[in-house]
């Protein structure tokens, strides 16, 4: 009888681990659910107000500014959109001032 109590003593021991882990993998995945998107949201934010974003989109912008002075009239209607779109929710304020223009004289045309 003795043994018995032990064991089923042993198995409830084992089940409450088991059952305590378990709680605290789903408390866990429930928690990343939660803040994850923030965390993602101030990370994406912090890289856009960085140096490395903003030089890329500059240097992205003079070769499309390139391409748009290049392009025939029908071409520049389909690029002027691109850029348009490229930029529609950067912080033009971190450009150079000559792509701040280029960009005010696209929505000029627009």
């Amino acid at each position: 009888m003795r043994a018995l109590v032990l064991i089923g003593s042993g198995v409830l021991v084992v089940g409450a681990v088991l059952g305590l882990g378990w709680i605290l993998t789903a408390n866990n995945i429930a928690l990343t659910g939660y803040s994850q998107p923030k965390y993602e949201s101030i990370r994406r934010q912090t890289f856009e107000q960085s140096r490395a974003f903003n030089e890329g989109m500059a240097q992205n912008l003079h070769g499309m500014q390139v391409s748009y002075i290049q392009a025939d009239d029908e071409h520049k209607a389909a690029l002027r959109a691109v850029i348009l779109h490229e930029v529609a929710d950067f912080n033009e304020e971190n450009l150079p001032a000559d792509l701040q223009k280029f960009l005010r004289d696209l929505r000029a045309e627009h």
